[in-house]
């Protein structure tokens, strides 16, 4: 300003002053010109290196910010000057400009978002890009109180795939509880929205972890416990006493269930001891005032130390994750589980290609997700679809119960490929389903809720998990247990179709006739829409006849000795369960095996014949297979399956709108 002022002063001078003489007049003249040419010339000069300097300063890197970024243990953000001197000029006219055109795209944006726009948020002096004015105002509606706008905006995070690593940082440190829970719970979201777990306090190289394991246990109360839960607190107790043992006398260690040996320190499988333990806390975890216990004996950071070390035992991780699922349908717990840094573990499991592992986190992040998730998935209880947020509604359930020796996943698995006997089916290998109700159900009636359940069962009892109680095994017991799990995950409250094998199609049937007696269970009865039996021995099966006959070698379990023909609970259940179910018309689906199953490598047995397999109502379909494939379809468009979509399709016509 004093440059250009001083040159207009001079101009007035040449314009003013009085005629000269003709021979001082050039000189005079060019003297004065020269005065203010230089004058420009310097002023000008200190004006571009001012700008210079100015726009240097603007587009200087901060190299302290790009180390941070590397190591990632900070999140670098830009701030606005509180100088308002700054605020002058130019630039700050330009910035004002752009700042009114921002103001209209987050106008738009609130459009879209279905939320009037607050006229008095302040984004004048927010010196950022427009995808970051969203960013904030995204995070900022995460957490609102409306609900609707809530779930928006989370799925808006989660949808943005082109922000920079300090944008995905900055979403980890500022989100919510919530917001986090949900983000893990969005397909296929980027890992770098959330924090990894915090750091653990170190602990000395001799002291083993199993050690802690077990004082965790010994910690958590003893007595008036379920028989099992002392069962396997006992044997899990007794193995890590016997490594103890032979840590400090180098003892030979004979006779425990879980450890064959224990020969030195250095060939003790500690991973063996781990495991036992991790079983004794998963009956632990089922007990409400328990988890209590191990949340405050420091049990979820244990659990969480064992989970980095045991990368490479998928079953470790499978029991933890199981344990922090049932943790999970306790609410107080939840922000100790969040603190404890189990969120992204769970989104990392929830992107695996095993249906297992990805299927226990699904549960435990659903038990924890409680803004879209009104049920509660008991040990056990496994969703299969959806397994992520969706906006899409649920119409109807399928509930999956697997049979004798079966499981919530390798039951429904697609029927295993021989490469030598087919090559062509081989080459497609990369299409096997692991579990074609997660996969082909799913994607051909994406409206319904796929749940699978779990129980354990034994053909002998020598390889029961838990001898303690032999009434536990038995399908009475079994029925209720599941009725209350069922229950607590919303099973009855849309229209339901069964699919069961073996055994549990017999467990299916004494759940819906003690459902029938109880009015609390009505609803269960009452939206049943279907079933399907897959060789279920409705009238005995040739395995229980084998098992009995040979009892004194194979020590058979009490559900195999249910299975017996002249099983008079069996008589009564098929009795009880036509007397209702015709009243009820259920429509009823039956497929019979034809082939014998391989038990062992001389045994050849027709586990569930045709006739016993026929309930008496519905269709009943022969097929060509044996036992254990009578529920494995080979490809999804072979006829086991396409047979068991229409039935489902036509019992849910309405439903599914078909």
């Amino acid at each position: 300003m004093s440059v250009a002022a001083y040159a207009i002063f001079c101009y007035r001078q040449i314009g003013t002053a009085s005629p000269a003489t003709k021979t001082q007049l050039p000189w005079n003249d060019i003297r004065k010109i020269a005065k203010v040419t230089g004058s420009l010339i310097l002023g000008g000069f200190v004006f571009i290196t001012y700008e210079v300097l100015s726009l240097k300063k603007l587009l200087k890197i901060d190299t302290q910010a790009i180390h941070q970024e590397k190591l990632k243990s900070y999140v670098y953000i830009r701030t606005a000057s509180l100088n308002s001197s700054e605020y002058q000029g130019i630039t700050y006219q330009a910035r004002k400009e752009i700042h009114k055109a921002v103001r209209k795209i987050l106008e738009t944006e609130a459009k879209f978002f279905r939320r009037p726009f607050n006229v008095k948020e302040k984004f004048s002096t927010f010196d950022g890009e427009d995808h970051e004015c969203a960013l904030w105002l995204l995070l900022k509606r995460s957490q609102s109180e409306d609900k609707e706008v809530r779930l928006q905006a989370v799925q808006d995070l989660a949808n943005n795939s082109h922000w920079h690593d300090y944008q995905y940082g900055t979403v980890a440190q500022t989100c919510d509880q919530r917001t986090a829970i949900g983000l893990a719970r969005s397909k296929d979201i980027d890992l770098r929205f959330f924090l990894p777990p915090p750091p653990l306090p170190k602990i000395k190289n001799d002291y083993p972890i199993e050690d802690e394991l077990r004082l965790l246990l010994v910690s958590l109360p003893q007595t008036g416990l379920d028989p099992c839960v002392q069962y396997f607190t006992a044997l899990a107790l007794r193995e890590s006493s016997q490594t103890l043992a032979a840590q400090r006398g180098g003892l030979w260690c004979f006779g425990g269930n879980g450890l064959p040996y224990c020969e030195t320190l250095s060939k003790i499988p500690s991973e063996t001891v781990e495991l036992f333990c991790l079983q004794a806390l998963v009956q632990h975890s089922k007990v409400s005032s328990h988890c209590d216990k191990i949340e405050a004996k420091g049990g979820l950071q244990l659990l969480q130390r064992i989970y980095q070390l045991r990368k490479d035992s998928a079953k470790i991780q499978r029991n933890i994750i199981r344990i922090i699922g049932n943790m999970a349908l306790d609410e107080r717990l939840h922000s100790s589980i969040v603190r404890a840094g189990w969120v992204p573990v769970l989104a990392e499991v929830m992107k695996s290609p095993h249906v297992i592992q990805s299927s226990h986190a699904s549960r435990a992040l659903a038990n924890l997700d409680r803004d879209t998730v009104q049920e509660k998935y008991p040990d056990g209880v496994y969703v299969l679809h959806p397994q992520y947020r969706s906006s899409q509604p649920i119409r109807a359930d399928i509930l999956f119960v697997h049979g004798l020796l079966g499981a919530a996943f390798k039951t429904w698995r697609q029927q295993d490929i021989d490469r030598r006997l087919d090559k062509k089916a081989s080459e497609g290998e990369e299409d096997y389903s692991q579990c074609w109700p997660k996969t082909w159900l799913a994607s051909d009636c994406p409206t319904l809720r796929i749940i699978s359940v779990e129980y354990d069962t034994h053909l002998s009892d020598w390889k029961a998990k838990c001898p303690v109680e032999a009434h536990r095994k038995s399908i009475a017991y079994r029925s209720n247990e599941l009725l209350d799990k069922l229950r607590a995950a919303g099973i009855g409250n849309r229209p339901l179709v069964w699919v069961s094998h073996s055994m549990g199609g017999l467990l299916v049937k004494k759940m819906l006739v003690d459902a029938s007696k109880n009015p609390e269970m009505d609803k269960i009865v009452n939206n049943t829409r279907g079933i399907i039996f897959y060789s279920v021995p409705h009238h005995g099966s040739q395995l229980a006849e084998y098992s009995i006959n040979a009892r004194y070698l194979l020590f058979p379990s009490v559900e195999v000795k249910e299975l017996s023909k002249d099983s008079p609970a069996l008589k009564e259940l098929n009795d009880d369960f036509l007397s209702f179910a015709k009243d009820k018309k259920f429509s009823v689906l039956s497929f019979a095996e034809t082939l014998p199953t391989h038990i062992g490598s001389m045994i050849k047995l027709h586990v569930v014949p045709p006739e016993s397999a026929n309930l008496g109502i519905g269709d009943l379909i022969p097929v060509d297979v044996n036992h254990l494939n009578v529920c494995k379809p080979k490809k999804k468009d072979a006829f086991l399956y396409q047979r068991t979509l229409k039935f489902i399709q036509d019992v849910l016509a309405q439903e599914l709108g078909d």
